[in-house]
């Protein structure tokens, strides 16, 4: 999934701490606080939201992974409640 910045400006000072972070400057921590004023925030979808969009798209789970690039027991357990966020 493409990361979404709130500007051009914390696009820049993100991926600037990234290439810090790629080459050992800084650790995964300090890259994590930037995050959260850089990044647009992801909302976490309801387990019953994740199964309608997917009943609305008269979608299988297989074919539904497939579009999210995850695997069909992820979504399950999404549809569940058992997981709640995809992290990379």
């Amino acid at each position: 999934m493409a990361k979404k910045y709130r500007s051009d400006a914390f696009a820049a000072t993100h991926e600037t701490m990234e290439a810090l972070h790629d080459i050992g400057a800084i650790n995964k921590q300090t890259l994590r606080e930037f995050d959260e004023p850089c990044l647009i925030p992801v909302h976490v979808l309801a387990p019953e939201k994740i199964k309608a969009i997917r009943a609305r798209e008269h979608i299988s789970k297989p074919v539904f992974a497939r579009y999210l690039i995850v695997s069909r027991s992820l979504v399950s357990d999404l549809e569940r409640g058992v997981k709640t966020q995809v992290l990379p």
